[in-house]
């Protein structure tokens, strides 16, 4: 099995309460790190952040007008890759969590400038099953149907697995096209770690953020996976809700019943996870793939910001933590909410959470 830790499957913890209600706390005032800011960061990583990200850089710099970010969607192992290569990226979002080489890589980034490294959870969302059947609309799927389709042994759309979940569909003699990512991707890490928790017998590859099915179709990001999924009837791929746009979406089984992705099913899955750490300011997370509650929607990913307490110039420093404060702060994870369709974290965690963004430019 891959060893990145969220895999593990978790218990259940009070600790990460990603509660809508966040979205009243009274952290709602938190500072974005004020107008005297500017000068320009960069950051980089996970497409399904994308969305978020646009959201949380407008907020930020209609209070900041002197700082400019920007943020490029090259998918989590791509903004991995290039913030432990240092250079221009000084923040990155990803899907999976930094670990084994790559988590002594980040800290040995941080530690050239002085600094320590940081990975907390920003975002929450639910990663949608994405379908272009249009004689079907409202299409389910157990976790055995669906590993077998992406696993390529169910090929038609027709065949009596899918029928099974579908008893009142008519379903379409069509050959199933999969699409997955091309990139190494936490979407993928999580799709792929709910597969192997929830159809083991089907699905008999490890999490990786590297899709492991050799044939089917691959595209670039998510808005890749999407746009491939929109262009040819019978495809099917994965990705973030928020990017779903007007493709059907399926309903996976969950327990007795059939669930689709929603906030509040992300919030329920999340506040059934573990949380890891693995330093004084590296949060990580085990989400618990197989739960039976039909108020869960356990294909979920919890994705983080990483960044350093140092920098070599103390203005990145200084934008770093106030765009991170804006990012998990009340304001900031509404403007995600609103933007991507994501669960906001919980005022409690974000309280938890502080620290180690107050620990930047100290």
């Amino acid at each position: 099995m891959n060893s990145r830790k969220f895999f593990a499957i978790g218990a259940s913890t009070a600790l990460l309460a990603f509660g809508v209600a966040a979205c009243g706390s009274d952290d709602s005032d938190s500072t974005s790190g004020g107008s005297d800011l500017s000068g320009d960061i960069a950051g980089a990583g996970s497409s399904a952040q994308d969305a978020a990200q646009q959201a949380w850089i407008a907020g930020f710099q209609t209070d900041n007008s002197g700082v400019n970010i920007a943020y490029d969607p090259v998918g989590s192992g791509g903004g991995r890759e290039a913030f432990i290569a240092g250079g221009k990226t000084d923040y990155a979002g990803t899907d999976s969590p930094f670990a084994d080489e790559e988590l002594t890589g980040a800290e040995d980034r941080c530690k050239k400038s002085g600094g320590e490294f940081v990975q907390i959870p920003v975002y929450i969302s639910p990663i949608a099953v994405v379908y272009n059947l249009p004689e079907v609309e409202n299409l389910q799927l157990s976790p055995d149907t669906l590993a077998g389709i992406f696993a390529q042994d169910i090929t038609k759309w027709n065949d009596e697995k899918i029928a099974a979940d579908n008893p009142d569909a008519d379903l379409p003699d069509t050959d199933i096209t999969p699409v997955n990512r091309s990139d190494d991707s936490g979407t993928t890490a999580n799709f792929t770690d709910y597969l192997s928790a929830t159809a083991p017998d089907v699905w008999t590859y490890p999490p990786d953020d590297a899709w492991p099915v050799k044939g089917g179709e691959a595209a670039e990001g998510t808005s890749g996976v999407v746009e491939a999924v929109g262009a040819g009837e019978g495809t099917i791929g994965y990705a973030d809700e928020s990017q779903a746009g007007d493709l059907g979406i399926a309903s996976i089984k969950i327990g007795d019943e059939y669930v689709a992705p929603s906030a509040e099913g992300s919030t329920a899955a999340a506040d059934e996870a573990k949380e890891n750490k693995d330093g004084e300011y590296v949060y990580s997370f085990d989400i618990d793939r197989t739960t039976t509650n039909p108020d869960a929607y356990p294909l979920i990913l919890i994705s983080s910001a990483a960044a350093c307490t140092a920098y070599d110039d103390s203005a990145t420093a200084d934008i770093v933590k106030g765009y991170l404060t804006y990012v998990i702060s009340a304001d900031g994870q509404q403007a995600a909410a609103d933007n991507a369709g994501s669960a906001p974290i919980s005022s409690d965690l974000q309280k938890q959470l502080q620290p180690a963004i107050d620990a930047i430019g100290s």
